[in-house]
């Protein structure tokens, strides 16, 4: 079995089935890791931010190692196909944003299609309008005076000399009506 199609079927087993979404990401991913020379992070040393979170983030976690809980897999959400993907040890990034169709297709053409393309065939490839994030930080915690629960210290508000966590804290807006 070629190494593709060991990636690709590691992709399916964790999202659990073929479609044209998790063909997108894959196809997203191969073309990231030739462009930016990437290969699995175990850490930060590599960053996605997806502009949507539909099927093909699964194969940028699988490939890439990107996880939300490590901190490389952030989600700035337009609704778009586009993913940018950084590369801290060269400095190099770029935005891939997938190119339209070529027309109505039913759910298996559009699977069939995005298979049968090669990665620079489906993405436009941008430069990234989003600046390489800073690694995650670690926040201290702090005990909500409300309910108890413990919450990291960038989301707990001060009220009335109360600390107390976003749950807890009556929003303020004075547009709301």
């Amino acid at each position: 079995m070629d190494e593709n199609k060991a990636l690709w079927e590691k992709c399916v087993a964790f999202h659990g089935h073929v479609c044209g979404g998790l063909t997108i990401g894959y196809k997203a991913v191969l073309y990231a890791v030739e462009l930016l020379e990437l290969s699995f992070s175990q850490d930060e040393q590599v960053v996605c931010v997806s502009e949507n979170d539909a099927c093909g983030v699964d194969a940028i976690q699988v490939i890439l190692g990107c996880t939300v809980g490590k901190g490389n897999l952030l989600f700035h959400m337009r609704g778009k196909q586009a993913f940018s993907f950084y590369n801290r040890k060269t400095g190099k990034s770029v935005r891939l944003v997938l190119k339209p169709n070529p027309g109505p297709m039913t759910r298996q053409e559009s699977f069939a299609y995005y298979q049968s393309c090669e990665p620079a065939q489906m993405f436009d490839v941008k430069p990234t309008v989003i600046s390489l994030p800073e690694t995650a930080r670690l926040f201290d915690s702090y005990v909500c005076d409300c309910c108890g629960e413990t919450t990291g210290a960038n989301w707990i508000r001060l009220a009335g000399g109360k600390k107390l966590c976003l749950d807890c804290c009556a929003d303020y807006d004075r547009f709301r009506v």
